[in-house]
């Protein structure tokens, strides 16, 4: 199973959230519509895996004129405190 999860970093609340069997880029956009549906973000910050990286999400973020930042490059442990923040929520 594969998580992706959604954030406002401040308060660590989970906006939006998605759980897959598959690693396929609409899982992870689901959870992109759920979240902008949400709140409008002036920041966007992700990894660089390619579901992030993708024209598709690019595209999306850009046309809901929010800023994108990613984390470095093998940073794994950059958003480690996710896990945290999902343990609280108990998905």
């Amino acid at each position: 199973m594969y998580l992706v999860a959604v954030l406002e970093w401040y308060s660590r609340y989970v906006v939006s959230w998605e759980l897959d069997q598959s690693l396929e880029q609409s899982f992870v956009m689901a959870a992109v519509e759920r979240a902008l549906e949400q709140a409008q973000p002036e920041i966007w910050n992700s990894g660089q895996g390619s579901h992030f990286t993708s024209p598709q999400s690019l595209e999306r973020l850009t046309a809901a004129e929010v800023r994108i930042s990613m984390d470095g490059k093998g940073r794994a442990l950059d958003n480690v405190f996710t896990l945290a923040a999902l343990a609280d929520h108990q998905i």
